[in-house]
């Protein structure tokens, strides 16, 4: 997972600068999202690698390049736009350059293999699991062998830090000097974070989305300041104590003590300028002292010490008066006490109440001459430790000179030296003296070569990094010219073809309107026959290099895998391939509103750097339908999401356990399952033969069931499930799913032998039907039609060859989530989709026939969502809970009659000799 902190350079006017972020990249789409941290839920926004191009400058000529540095790079987007990011290291930023290259060319070269028809091979094997994936392996377009090994020369070989990967989400964050880590732009999306982060409730989050990263230095605060702020702390003591009392004596006490009124806080902008003011102003008497004689200096010094000794006297004043008015205070508020104890005297308070609060009055008295001999004690500690700084800031001071008389010694012992040496080589020899200057110009020259060296190694480097990115970019621009050319081509066989079918369509139309020749030569009979045969004839497999080439309306096989068209009756392959013709309609139609789309890209990015949860936006993209690319995923997060008390019960490698009990141990159901196997669903190709890959999985995840569930065991039904479950899902998680449905979702006796749940859902939609659809309900009364016939099936395999596959896909993407309420709703609404219709139905024969077929004729997902999710509420799953307890206790009555009947029956037949040669046609057969 690419993936790592880099700073990016946003903002305008003072506030521009770089800021640190967290980047991911994103496989799916070839975005790079940027976070403000590894664990924020929302993206700050992102940038399309697929059709961008980088860049990096060299360092200037006077910095030698030394790989530790930060170091900045360009990425150029469509229109212009350029975002620059800086790496911590040059190291980093080649990897990262590196990288983004490669997922640019990896997803540009096989952009026409996974998006070239969206209803055959919509999406890489790299999304999908199950059998849908290994039907459509992701087909590579035939690359540049040339290009390929040109790129392979010129890549640069390098190695992250530990600001890139995974792991560097544990690392703090990069901080650039004074970065601000706030973004104006995005003030949207880090309130929406930080609004998350509350409500996940984590101690470590709980922090607001506006703080800067600045160290704010403090600045020392002179003694006026000083003096403002002990009298601000002293009047806050006083009104702290006065609202104590007032707290304490609110519920007894009638009085208050008035608020005393305190001086507001400065704000920070003031504060720092007022400090700079005064820094200035305490600097300018220094530096004209330091130009004029020593008896300024004197005066000076003498108006100080005056001044010092009446600022000591004032002080003295100013602790006198606090302690005046604190007495007085005092003797106000025991006047006050004395006052209302004696009004309440008069009223006849008890007197050992009074003597309570007077002692209780004392004791308050007491903790507050307690308070203030602490506080007291406080003001000195804050004395002493100033003294302590002020003496510290004086050693520092003599340290500092010390070290600078030290320095200067140094220098004088340098220069000592120096001249030494130079005494030293005038007496030597001439020749000495004419190499001494030749080799210091050899060790500059050196050092310059040195450096010359280096920086043609960075040029080299980044001349190598340029034309691998033009080489790139060249080739996907060849690439996209090929795939326009082709998409053109198509354009232009689809024209020709609607062209053809328009021609034929003119001629039968005016043939039909006024006929010209006798209706044995008519030639609408020969247009018929050809359109027909066109409309009817199975499109070949096509090779990938045709594959733009030949229009690809209706394939064979949809890409779940099921026929679209079948092979035995010739009607109902012209009503099948009209079907699939306007499913492909409304599946184009859909695809040009990519609101959905672009909400489920919007919503698994939030999740890159978080576990999902159960919300309501994640439960209205799931009732939308999940798209193809992401089923996989969100399957096998439902899944989880509902046996996780079964899977941290159970050992690990447990389904592996179970299919090894099963293929070495015959079991009582395996005979039952192997007869059904192919009979599971034979319009899938998956299943269709013996060698078919999805029979095998079947056999498994059913025989593994068999030994977990032996009440159970197995069941008509459960095939159809599990091999749903298998298109999308691995064995394993197949086997979960089944656990899922059979043990969560259903009630307990749903799949057993008697089938008692399914019958009492029947129950229970009937109840529900004549509450929803009162006149259908009616209608069906009127004419004696029993549609629990055909709604059974329904609630036993969830739908499956009930409805057209893409209503079923997103029936069960729902179903997972929700639970089996889902059922009723989809059930009525599609009675309720056909409402209208069935009413005008008048005989029982023709309502019967009519609803054994009429749900395949539903095409509109999207229009029978709305009415199971929206027309049909309120829909409370306590209620359906209800009524099948309701309807569970009738029909086990009604079975133990009908057990207590049979009983009867037999016992009858074995005494009566008339009734005893009467045997059942089972009988006879065994």
């Amino acid at each position: 997972k690419l993936c790592g902190y880099l700073q990016k350079l946003s903002g305008k006017g003072p506030l521009r600068g770089f800021r640190s972020r967290w980047f991911v990249f994103d496989p799916r789409r070839c975005y790079l999202y940027y976070f403000k941290g590894p664990q924020e839920p929302l993206p700050l926004g992102h940038l399309d690698i697929a059709s961008a191009c980088f860049s990096y400058h060299q360092p200037e000529a006077g910095a030698a390049a030394t790989g530790d540095e930060p170091a900045a790079f360009e990425v150029h987007s469509p229109g212009g736009a350029v975002t620059v990011l800086k790496a911590a290291t040059r190291q980093d930023m080649t990897y990262w350059l590196q990288e983004l290259q490669q997922k640019r060319w990896e997803y540009c070269n096989n952009l026409d293999a996974a998006k070239r028809d969206s209803r055959t091979s919509p999406t890489p094997s790299d999304f999908s699991k199950g059998l849908v994936a290994k039907d459509n392996p992701g087909t590579i377009l035939s690359q540049n062998a040339s290009a390929e090994r040109a790129r392979n020369i010129l890549a640069v070989e390098t190695s992250p830090t530990d600001l890139v990967g995974e792991q560097a989400a544990s690392q703090p964050a990069p901080v650039q000097a004074s970065a601000i880590n706030f973004s104006l732009k995005q003030w949207s999306t880090e309130i929406k974070n930080s609004m998350s982060s509350l409500r996940k409730g984590s101690n470590e989050n709980r922090k607001s989305v506006f703080y800067t990263t600045e160290e704010w230095e403090l600045l020392d605060p002179t003694p006026k300041d000083l003096e403002d702020s002990m009298a601000l702390e002293e009047k806050r003591k006083h009104l702290a104590e006065g609202n104590k009392g007032r707290r304490l004596t609110s519920s007894a006490f009638p009085f208050d003590f008035g608020r005393i009124p305190h001086k507001a806080r400065r704000p920070l902008k003031e504060m720092i300028g007022s400090s700079k003011n005064r820094n200035s102003s305490d600097s300018s008497p220094t530096e004209w002292c330091s130009g004029n004689g020593n008896r300024l200096v004197s005066e000076l010094q003498l108006k100080y010490q005056s001044q010092q000794e009446e600022l000591e006297k004032l002080k003295k004043d100013l602790l006198s008066q606090k302690e005046l008015v604190r007495l007085l205070q005092q003797t106000v508020r025991s006047s006050q006490y004395d006052k209302y104890f004696a009004s309440r005297l008069c009223e006849g308070v008890p007197k050992d109440m009074l003597e309570l609060l007077h002692q209780k009055d004392d004791q308050i008295l007491g903790l507050n001459n307690q308070l203030e001999k602490l506080n007291l004690e406080k003001d000195s500690l804050h004395h002493e430790v100033k003294n302590l700084k002020c003496k510290v800031g004086e050693l520092n001071e003599r340290l500092g000179m010390l070290m600078e008389t030290i320095q200067a010694k140094d220098e004088v012992i340098m220069k000592l030296s120096r001249q030494l040496s130079d005494c030293e080589d005038s007496t030597s020899s001439q020749s000495g003296a004419i190499n001494s200057p030749t080799a210091t110009c050899t060790n500059k020259e050196l050092q310059e070569l040195d450096r010359l060296k280096d920086n043609l190694q960075g040029y080299k480097t980044q001349n190598k990094f340029l034309n691998k990115e033009i080489l790139e970019l060249s080739a996907l621009r060849r690439n996209a010219e090929a795939r326009e050319r082709e998409w053109q081509a198509k354009y232009t066989s689809l024209e020709a073809k609607l062209c053809q079918i328009e021609s034929k369509y003119l001629i039968l139309l005016q043939e039909m309107k006024t006929p010209v020749c006798s209706e044995d030569q008519s030639p609408a009979r020969e247009v018929i026959t050809q359109l027909l045969e066109d409309a009817l004839k199975a499109e070949p497999s096509e090779q990938p290099e045709q594959a733009f080439f030949k229009p690809h309306l209706v394939s064979e096989y949809d890409i779940y895998g099921f026929q679209t068209v079948p092979e035995d009756d010739e009607e109902e392959k012209l009503v099948a391939k009209s079907r699939a013709l306007d499913l492909r309609s409304l599946s184009l139609s859909e695809n040009r509103e990519i609101s959905t789309g672009v909400k489920w890209e919007n919503y698994l990015a939030s999740t890159m750097n978080r576990e999902m949860m159960r919300c309501v936006e994640l439960k209205n993209l799931i009732r939308s339908g999940i798209p193809h690319e992401h089923r996989s995923k969100m399957w096998k997060w439902c899944v989880s999401l509902h046996v996780k008390k079964f899977k941290d019960s159970t050992v690990p490698g447990y389904f592996q356990t179970l299919l090894q009990k099963a293929l070495e141990k015959p079991n009582p159901a395996s005979k039952q399952i192997e007869l059904d196997l192919l009979r599971t669903l034979p319009n899938n190709k998956h299943y269709s033969s013996p060698t078919s890959e999805g029979i095998q999985k079947l056999r498994n995840v059913l025989l593994a069931f068999s030994w977990r569930n032996p009440d159970i065991g197995y069941c008509q039904g459960l095939n159809r499930l599990v091999a749903i479950a298998l298109l999308y899902l691995e064995q394993e998680d197949a086997f979960w799913c089944l656990v899922t449905i059979v043990e969560v979702f259903m009630p307990r006796d749903y799949y057993t032998k008697t089938l008692l749940g399914s019958q009492v859902d029947q129950r229970v939609f009937k109840d529900l039907l004549s509450e929803k659809l009162p006149r259908l309900h009616s209608h069906f009364e009127q004419y004696k039609v029993d549609y629990t016939l055909i709604t059974f099936n329904w609630f036993l395999v969830v739908f499956v060859d009930s409805v057209v596959s893409d209503i079923l896909f997103k029936i069960w993407d729902s179903f997972l989530y929700e639970g089996p309420k889902v059922i009723f709703r989809f059930a009525l609404a599609l009675f309720k989709y056909k409402e209208e219709e069935i009413l005008k139905l008048q005989d029982s024969m023709s309502i019967f026939k009519y609803l054994r077929y009429f749900t395949r004729t539903i095409l509109d997902a999207r229009k029978l969502t709305a009415i199971a999710f929206g027309d049909l509420n309120p829909f409370p799953l306590r209620q359906i809970r209800n009524r099948r307890a309701y309807h569970m206790e009738k029909v086990r009555l009604e079975l133990t009659e009908l057990e207590a009947i049979r009983e009867d029956f037999l016992r009858e037949r074995e005494t009566c000799v008339e009734k005893r040669d009467l045997i059942s046609d089972d009988e006879e057969d065994s």
